[in-house]
């Protein structure tokens, strides 16, 4: 139901109406949200945390699909978000720092400052602080899946590069170069590390 629910999504922003964007694009988080309540978790603490990452999730949806630019809001909800799911990687036991993962992930960064920074305006700090943060959960991700080595853990760590592009493609878009085929990039990208986070939580 949320393949169905997402692609549903994804024409609407192409061939309207905007009502269907409206109705398809939470309802898609929904059916995603309802699938995680029904998993057995490899932890409790671990499935509520990324259950409110979740509905942050849903909250920066909203706000960015909304007719006034509400871009700032919906950013501080994912932002919250990626925090919880942070929170989430991290809960279970010690988890070491794998140093060299960083490195990749740092250059990934900086090449998007260096393309993103002469257009980003007043936006500058909070896109930077989103970024540290949404790479910060994409190193604790891949960290515990080389810690752990468990299925759950590898559906999150790649729900969290997935999630690192969505971003990543969505930011060019809005302050570089918007393309055509963005908004599929982008929701495509975002619905299935959302989709793969949210299975993460099974045992």
């Amino acid at each position: 139901m949320a393949l169905i629910s997402a692609a549903l999504h994804i024409r609407a922003e192409y061939f309207g109406p905007q009502k269907h964007i409206y109705l398809f694009k939470p309802l898609t988080m929904a059916f995603i949200i309802v699938m995680a309540l029904s998993l057995d978790p490899i932890s409790d603490t671990y499935k509520i945390l990324i259950l409110i990452g979740l509905l942050f999730s849903v909250g920066g949806d909203i706000f960015l699909m909304l007719p006034q630019d509400r871009f700032v809001p919906g950013l501080v909800s994912f932002l919250i978000a990626h925090i919880f799911y942070i929170v989430a990687f991290a809960v279970e036991g010690d988890l070491p720092i794998v140093l060299w993962v960083a490195v990749p992930l740092l250059i990934f960064g900086a090449g998007m400052v260096a393309i993103l920074l002469p257009t980003l305006g007043e936006m500058k700090i909070p896109v930077m602080v989103y970024m540290l943060v949404i790479l910060t959960m994409g190193w604790m991700a891949i960290g515990r899946w080389l810690d752990t080595e468990q299925t759950g853990s590898w559906l999150a760590a790649l729900g969290a590069v997935l999630f690192m592009a969505s971003d990543a493609v969505l930011a060019y878009n809005r302050f570089k170069q918007p393309f055509h085929l963005s908004r599929l990039v982008i929701l495509g990208t975002y619905f299935s590390a959302q989709w793969l986070i949210a299975l993460s939580i099974m045992r």
